[in-house]
């Protein structure tokens, strides 16, 4: 949406948000939900009860067809591979370990030279993601692609936990549904299409929070899904209020860790447990938390690594996380450093019954919240989305160094001028108010021990557990 369009949007009531963002549900339902659905969501369902080494060799089949078709089809790939045959390597790309490292600046730098050139990309779905630089990544993806994967997430978010698609939920995502600078409610909107209210994460608060439990009551939302530090923000300002809304059949987070008290906190207020989910947007890797406390790795989305030194580690032992697609056959990234770390688990049996792969541990991204001058607490997916835009950047950093001040620290990408720059800082007032901004041009964000860094880092000590 353009900033001309989102203006005009924030100035609309609320029933014709509600409406603009119902009909936008309707189209992207039919990207990601067909007749298919419903024996997709069987077949995930009773493939995770297969025996461990039928799921594995399952798996196995699906990644060589993965690399043959990467090897022969992808112009980024079969370039690479002629290049090493010229230069008399005989190694096969048969095997996972021959291949090379696939970084995300190189996806960034050319996204077209990963499509298959048999995949006509006027009839896929072009998508970006952030990803941890702040610096967006285009994604082409078929129509049947992505009702794999929504018939996935059926499956082992909604299915697990005992409802279905018809149920009523909500959600605390990034998106500006309501202007943060709006007073009064409505703090939401209603999407229709996929029986949805979607919580402005901007207005979460103790003086809102009676709105917006009133909301959740009125709509008989059975769950809530979001990103960690947004629930655990809603969390407490339920306690906070002593409010009691009702009993809700689980809250589901996404993009950061889980913490104890964050559970602790969203249990005691919505009586209800707090599951753990791990994905990208790239779609070539997934995770959810099973009743029994396990994060079972999806085998359909991508085959997953662990390395340290990009040599390959034994179960148990953490390293960097590498993951080759096997769902994207327009688009298949192979061995790609996603940018988190963690550990794969020697298989044990699973109180729950799966044989699915569990992750032993998993680093994610850990950035800080954002706190602001009222007591709001956003989380830092609600402010690094600004990075996901039109902005010609390489890096950036988010760096709140006190309440009324944050700087930018920004490595600028070719094409980027006194416009990006004004853009760039009017899309962050947006989100934050009139709030004073300071930019620092570098060559290179510093990284920390992991080679890492925040995208969000705050200077502004306010308690961590609230």
């Amino acid at each position: 949406m353009t900033q001309t369009a989102l203006k005009l949007y924030h100035r609309m009531p609320g029933r014709v948000r509600s409406l603009v963002g119902s009909l936008y549900g309707y189209k992207m339902r039919a990207w990601r939900y067909g007749p298919e659905t419903e024996q997709i969501v069987a077949e995930a369902l009773e493939r995770e009860r297969w025996p461990v080494d039928k799921l594995r060799a399952w798996q196995q089949e699906r990644l060589a067809e993965t690399l043959h078709r990467a090897a022969t089809k992808v112009p980024h790939y079969r370039d690479a591979w002629s290049r090493r045959r010229q230069s008399g390597d005989r190694r096969s790309w048969e095997r996972i370990e021959h291949w090379p490292i696939l970084e995300k600046q190189t996806l960034r730098d050319r996204p077209e030279a990963f499509l298959a050139e048999d995949s006509d990309p006027r009839r896929l779905y072009c998508d970006s993601t952030s990803g941890t630089t702040g610096t967006p990544i285009k994604l082409w993806q078929s129509r049947g692609m992505i009702r794999m994967w929504y018939g996935l997430a059926e499956a082992r978010w909604r299915r697990w936990y005992g409802v279905r698609d018809r149920d009523r939920w909500a959600i605390l995502g990034g998106k500006m549904v309501v202007s943060p600078q709006q007073k009064k409610p409505p703090y939401w909107i209603w999407n229709q299409a996929f029986q949805q209210l979607y919580l402005s994460s901007y207005h979460v608060s103790s003086e809102t929070i009676g709105a917006i439990v009133g909301e959740l009551d009125r709509r008989r939302i059975r769950y809530l899904v979001g990103y960690t530090a947004s629930l655990h923000q809603l969390a407490h300002a339920v306690l906070e209020r002593g409010l009691r809304p009702k009993r809700l059949a689980f809250a589901l987070s996404n993009g950061e860790p889980v913490f104890e008290y964050q559970r602790k906190a969203v249990r005691e207020a919505f009586g209800c447990e707090l599951r753990e989910s791990y994905g990208l947007s790239e779609a070539c890797v997934a995770a959810s938390e099973c009743e029994h406390g396990q994060m079972h790795l999806w085998p359909e989305p991508g085959w997953v690594e662990a390395v340290r030194d990009d040599e390959p580690l034994p179960e148990g032992e953490t390293g960097e996380l590498l993951c080759t697609s096997l769902l994207n056959r327009d688009m298949p990234l192979i061995r790609y450093r996603v940018g988190d770390r963690g550990a794969l688990a020697p298989h044990s049996p699973c109180g729950c019954g799966r044989s699915l792969p569990t992750i032993a541990s998993l680093e994610g991204r850990i950035d800080d919240v954002f706190h602001m001058a009222d007591g709001r607490v956003l989380s830092p997916n609600t402010i690094d989305i600004i990075f996901q835009g039109d902005l010609p950047l390489r890096e950036a950093q988010i760096v709140q160094k006190s309440l009324e001040h944050v700087r930018i620290r920004y490595v600028p990408a070719p094409g980027f001028d006194e416009s990006a720059s004004r853009r760039m800082q009017g899309y962050l007032r947006e989100r934050l108010g009139p709030i004073e901004i300071s930019l620092e041009e570098l060559e290179r964000i510093p990284r920390g021990p992991n080679g890492k860094f925040k995208v969000v880092a705050s200077e502004v000590a306010r308690g961590s557990a609230l």
